[in-house]
């Protein structure tokens, strides 16, 4: 009998799945511990929205009913917050579900994608997918964004430039000049897709923001999540803003319940959260703080940033994320041109102070 490898397509093999880190679970069992400092998956320290919860509690007695297909109520409500209409908003289950739609929709065997390293990792997943070439433009040495490397590496097969602002792992933004600069180079068959997943945290007022003007191009896609500033990451829901011609094309492969009733009804009240908002917002900027003043203390670079994370240098991030491991504290490493630094999510004080007191024993200092 023919082994099964032999009826798969041509590429998959070559794809490599994504590899999540160890579970707070499976850290206890491993290292024997008691108390897990979960660092590692820019999580919201404050929790899910309690507004949020709210709207959970009281959809769980109609779990027996399918989701809203087209996520209309949801769509509605992220349209007028942002000013636009909701022909031009697209919900997915996360962003990542909106990455992959974006390539199924625009990407043939062949194609090309343009995507800055080090960043996240499902812009390369999308393209692998679908047999497209990924270029990888390395950040500048400060970790900014380098436009004109990104232009000098588009040819005529590319079709899809992303951009993550604040950028993840290096939490470095993304300007506006720079958008406009991306915009007036690439070509008309090229889009661009600006993950804005962190923008929330940020507050550099040269930072890429939505537009009117912005949303006048069609080549221009932006993506959002609720799985960081409103804590929802269990439940899984995104969102895209973009003309609605974009959509119309994305709606054709798009799963009709690709969102849960309860993710959608979670959403629209975190989103009226605005007291939650405000205190994730502070949170981050208190934590950033805390953190750049402690690596500061400590003797290590830490990489100025605008998200709910900072990147702190420690020589060798996968010997120092091994070794806090033994202390509890999960931190992500191992990011493609950083090999040299740990990506710590901010935490509550108390587990960002754990986590500097651990930090301090791991460098023997």
């Amino acid at each position: 009998m023919a082994p099964i490898a032999n009826q798969v397509r041509p590429g998959i093999s070559e794809i490599q799945p994504y590899v999540p880190g160890l579970t707070d679970d499976e850290l206890k069992r491993q290292y024997g511990l008691q108390r897990i400092v979960k660092l590692n998956a820019n999580e919201n320290a404050l929790g899910p929205s309690p507004l949020a919860l709210q709207a959970v509690r009281e959809e769980l007695s109609t779990l027996h009913h399918y989701p809203d297909g087209s996520s209309g109520l949801l769509r509605e409500v992220i349209a007028d917050f942002h000013h636009m209409t909701a022909s031009q908003v697209m919900v997915g289950n996360g962003s990542d579900d909106l990455i992959k739609l974006l390539s199924e929709t625009f990407l043939d065997p062949g194609d090309e994608v343009i995507m800055p390293v080090p960043s996240f990792s499902q812009y390369a997943f999308g393209a692998a997918i679908m047999g497209a070439k990924v270029h990888h433009v390395p950040l500048r040495e400060n970790f900014s964004y380098d436009v004109k490397a990104m232009l000098a590496a588009v040819t005529s097969r590319t079709k899809l430039i992303y951009a993550c602002s604040p950028n993840n792992p290096t939490a470095t933004l993304l300007t506006m000049e720079q958008v406009q600069q991306l915009l007036e180079g690439m070509p008309s068959s090229a889009v661009l897709v600006l993950d804005l997943a962190y923008n929330d945290y940020a507050s550099n007022p040269n930072r890429v923001t939505e537009t009117t003007s912005l949303f006048d191009d069609p080549r221009v896609v932006c993506l959002h999540t609720f799985s960081k500033l409103y804590g929802l990451a269990g439940l899984r829901v995104g969102y895209g803003l973009a003309s609605e011609e974009v959509w119309e094309f994305v709606n054709r492969v798009r799963e009709p319940f690709n969102v849960n009733r309860v993710a959608q009804r979670a959403a629209v009240a975190a989103l009226g959260d605005e007291a939650h908002r405000q205190a994730s917002r502070v949170h981050a900027v208190q934590s950033r703080e805390f953190y750049l003043e402690q690596a500061h203390r400590l003797g290590i670079q830490a990489v100025p940033g605008e998200a709910n994370f900072v990147l702190l240098h420690t020589g060798d991030g996968q010997k120092t994320m091994a070794a806090l491991m033994t202390y509890g504290v999960m931190v992500r490493a191992g990011f493609p041109g950083v090999e040299e630094y740990i990506r710590v999510t901010f935490g509550t004080e108390e587990e960002n102070n754990i986590c500097i007191e651990s930090l301090e024993k791991v460098l023997h200092l």
